[in-house]
């Protein structure tokens, strides 16, 4: 999550049920974040635990798959409105309507006048489909995008959860607080998209026309993507240039930075090692700036900052990013600042952006800074193999079984072997006060690895596609566990019907034999003359 946080310390093997303020104690950020985290677990292992790993309720299940046909290039889906839950997480396929406005007099008049003239507005769909689901940002211009053209396939739904600010919803900012001063809260969005999985790439063991199998070697297939083989561990080391400004913290500190961080480590270029590349922020990757303009390599900012920690400079790495790249994952060159216009409010970048990114002011473009340089402070590109700070598309090459230092005496280790997954990302706060990165140990104090800290992809079948108009519903539904209150419970009633049936035994061993012999009709004259007799004696 790119958000400008303390640290993160919810911990589900901690067992916290709570976090509890203590009067006069100082409140921070990682508090009131790691009570929304508790709540956020406990709710989700609740609903999995009830549901299973993805349902929707019967009554209004969401994310029924059906193709529209079209163009055999265009195919579509369609996406029933509805909810459904992956691994305890609320998904959502309901389209927002358009509200009603006020009437203008002048079209009333227009439309009286001249009935022929006016125009009726296109009705607003109620379904989403694979090309305008609000998450995926599905380019039919792009041949990836399109859907098989080979039967069948598999679609799918992905669900995960990533930061969005100010940045990129200016809705979040409080404009009574004044352009100058920075955003408040973030926000965690859920984002889904149905994606489609050729056939070819499931090991169905089966009659791949029923459902159990598609199911089982869906499960198998998501158990390959979620595993992560790529760790890492961070350090602090003294630097051998920490004698050069021995004043900024204590001379035995082994982080050498002037303030308190909290690095973030991305992945940016997936694959294996060879392949892949990261890059770092000292601030989680939370500086960002708007861009109100785009005009070649010019590009316009709504600020260029607060102040000269959270600004822009020649040679600093920024991410070109709107809404459709971060929804999508995807890992574009980073772009290098090559000037700056400060009373114009712009900056001029090495290249380009790609064609289909900052185009749209609708996705809220932004640029996001990272603090990566090829060279720069504290030689942080040198490491005890020789230099390993030669970039590849604006970000760092990974190299394992190596100390890469990062700044400040901060070194990190990839682990051997790993395949590393665009966007999985490490956490790694520093202190001033303790000289050290917070990073678990051995016994030994020798830095453990870790898997990536996020995001979470969770997913979940949703239609075996077998060709034109002809899709297996692979979905699952529950229903509500109330129901009508009985009269009695079970055990309450077992009870009176052996009561009952014990009175019975008891009247028929004390009934007369002369009773019993003469059968029901004499027993029922007796009772006659009975009820016959108690009636006199009322009248008189």
């Amino acid at each position: 999550m790119h958000a400008d946080l303390s640290r993160i310390t919810f911990r589900p093997d901690a067992r916290y049920s709570a976090v509890l303020a203590q009067q006069g104690r100082v409140q921070l950020d990682a508090d009131t974040n790691e009570q929304t985290a508790i709540q956020l677990y406990q709710a989700r292992v609740t609903a999995t635990d009830l549901i299973g790993q993805h349902g929707g309720p019967a009554a209004d299940a969401g994310f029924r798959i059906d193709m529209t046909g079209g163009s055999r290039e265009l195919d579509d889906l369609s996406i029933s409105p509805g909810r459904y839950y992956v691994d305890g997480i609320l998904v959502e396929a309901y389209r927002p309507q358009p509200g009603v406005p006020v009437p203008d007099p002048a079209e009333a008049d227009t439309k009286d006048n001249h009935p022929d003239a006016a125009e009726q507005p296109a009705e607003t769909p109620t379904t989403w489909t694979y090309w305008d689901q609000p998450d995926a940002y599905r380019d039919a211009e792009r041949p990836e995008d399109r859907l098989p053209t080979q039967f069948p396939y598999l679609a799918y739904l992905k669900v995960w959860e990533r930061t969005v600010t100010a940045a990129e919803d200016p809705a979040l900012r409080e404009v009574a607080l004044g352009a100058a001063l920075p955003d408040t809260a973030a926000r965690l969005k859920v984002v889904w998209q149905v994606l489609p999985l050729p056939g070819g790439e499931l090991d169905i063991d089966g009659d791949e026309t029923k459902k159990a199998p598609v199911r089982e070697a869906f499960r198998e297939w998501v158990a390959e993507q979620r595993k992560a083989t790529a760790r890492i561990a961070v350090r602090s080391e003294r630097p051998d240039q920490a004698d050069d400004d021995p004043c900024l913290v204590k001379p035995d500190a082994r982080y050498r930075g002037p303030e308190n961080q909290l690095y973030r480590v991305e992945i940016h270029d997936g694959g294996a090692a060879k392949d892949a590349t990261f890059k770092w922020s000292r601030e989680n990757g939370s500086v960002t700036f708007p861009v109100d303009g785009l005009d070649g390599t010019w590009v316009e900012l709504a600020t260029l900052g607060n102040d000269d920690k959270l600004d822009l400079d020649v040679g600093d790495r920024v991410e070109f990013v709107d809404s459709a790249v971060a929804s999508r994952l995807e890992a574009h060159p980073l772009l290098r600042v090559e000037e700056l216009d400060l009373p114009g409010r712009r900056v001029r970048l090495s290249e380009e952006p790609p064609q289909h990114v900052g185009r749209r002011p609708e996705l809220h473009p932004y640029l996001r800074r990272w603090d990566h340089r090829e060279g720069g402070r504290a030689q942080e590109r040198q490491t005890k193999k020789g230099a390993a700070g030669r970039l590849r598309n604006g970000a760092v090459r990974v190299e394992e079984g190596a100390w890469l230092p990062l700044e400040d005496g901060v070194e990190v280790y990839f682990q051997a072997g790993g395949t590393y997954r665009t966007g999985d990302f490490w956490i790694v706060p520093a202190r001033t006060a303790t000289g050290t990165v917070e990073w678990p140990t051995d016994a030994a104090r020798r830095p453990l690895l870790q898997a990536p800290l996020g995001p979470q992809v969770h997913y979940a079948p949703l239609g075996w596609v077998m060709g034109e108009k002809t899709v297996s519903d692979l979905r699952l539904t529950f229903k509500p566990l109330a129901g009508e209150v009985a009269a009695a419970s079970d055990e309450e009633l077992a009870a009176e019907e052996e009561a009952r049936a014990a009175d019975a035994a008891a009247e028929a061993e004390n009934e007369p034999a002369d009773v019993a012999s003469a059968g029901p009709a004499h027993g029922a004259a007796l009772r006659s003359q009975t009820t016959a007799e108690a009636e006199s004696l009322a009248e008189e």
